[in-house]
């Protein structure tokens, strides 16, 4: 644990020579969980890097060294490892943040930020201490379809000048996880539910509903842009999906961090676009994986089986 503790104080001073002040509030701690895509996530440091406000520090939450490979040796950068799965790896992140940090962030490894992501999150913070979290706005999200190369994502980004002069933050039932930001003092306590294996799926509606339960706000702002490049390598199995696609929803809406309306919709809406497309399925979709997941999840449900774990072993 000592050593744990010299490398995050070595990775926040070597954050100060940089040109963050340690001594600037508030304190921000920048978050990657992320497996076997060491090219993807040094891509994405570099939109951090553009940032025109910067993290004081950036954890990488990964299983091997592989998963980080030439990045471990960057300055400013804490790498830790654990167990996979990414809630379990989200959890490890926070148990290493170091005491008096204000605001935390989550990125997926494959989401690109505006240069001026940070800055507009802040503003959200500053506008209304009610507002506990804050998520940004996709400019586009290769998660729906078969994804963005780099290259687009970057295109995208640079042709981007149209920001909104106006903040708008509207309430909302949960962060989107690929591009999310807490006030630490709001999350004190909370973690990921580890019972939500894998991919995790629906993980930010569960952490934004025991926000939510505790009477914060949770919010999505217009003025936080970004790219999702919804990159395939590393995802789940169809069938895996498929099944945690029934399974969580229901699951959170038996906690009372998703209403019970709203799983529904996410079942039902999941179900009938694996069934409908199933006849002719996208190329980068499994589709008749995902079905027969939902399957064995509607049958776990109807027998009273809410286990999200169950999905590892799919």
């Amino acid at each position: 644990m000592e050593a744990v503790k010299t490398a995050v104080q070595t990775a926040v001073k070597t954050s100060v020579k940089k040109g963050v002040s340690a001594s600037k509030q508030p304190k921000i701690c920048l978050i990657f969980a992320t497996r076997g895509r060491a090219e993807l996530l040094g891509k994405a440091l570099a939109f951090v890097d553009m940032q025109t406000v910067k993290p004081d520090l950036i954890i990488v939450s990964c299983v091997t060294d592989e998963d980080v490979g030439n990045l471990a040796s960057r300055p400013g950068l804490l790498v830790i490892k654990g167990r996979p799965g990414l809630t379990a790896q989200r959890n490890h992140a926070l148990n290493h943040v170091p005491d008096g940090f204000d605001v935390l962030i989550f990125l997926d490894d494959d989401f690109l930020m505006h240069r001026t992501w940070t800055a507009a999150v802040l503003e959200a913070f500053d506008s209304d201490p009610s507002i506990a979290c804050v998520t940004g706005m996709t400019l586009a999200d290769g998660i729906n379809g078969p994804g963005y190369s780099f290259e687009e994502g970057q295109k995208i980004l640079a042709e981007t000048n149209d920001i909104p002069q106006t903040m708008i933050a509207a309430s909302t039932g949960g962060p989107y996880g690929c591009n999310m930001a807490f006030r630490v003092r709001s999350v004190a306590g909370l973690r990921f539910d580890e019972r939500l294996v894998l991919y995790g799926w629906q993980e930010d509606r569960d952490f934004g509903g025991q926000i939510w339960n505790r009477g914060d706000r949770v919010v999505r702002i217009n003025t936080a842009l970004g790219v999702h490049l919804g990159a395939k390598g590393g995802r789940m199995s169809g069938r895996r999906l498929g099944y945690s696609q029934v399974i969580n929803p229901l699951y959170l809406a038996k906690k009372k961090t998703m209403p019970l309306r709203d799983a529904l919709d996410h079942v039902l809406r999941n179900v009938f676009s694996n069934i409908t497309r199933s006849v002719a399925p996208e190329s980068w979709v499994d589709r008749r994986g995902r079905l027969n997941g939902n399957l064995i999840g509607v049958w776990d449900f109807l027998r009273g089986r809410l286990t999200p774990e169950r999905a590892e072993k799919l």
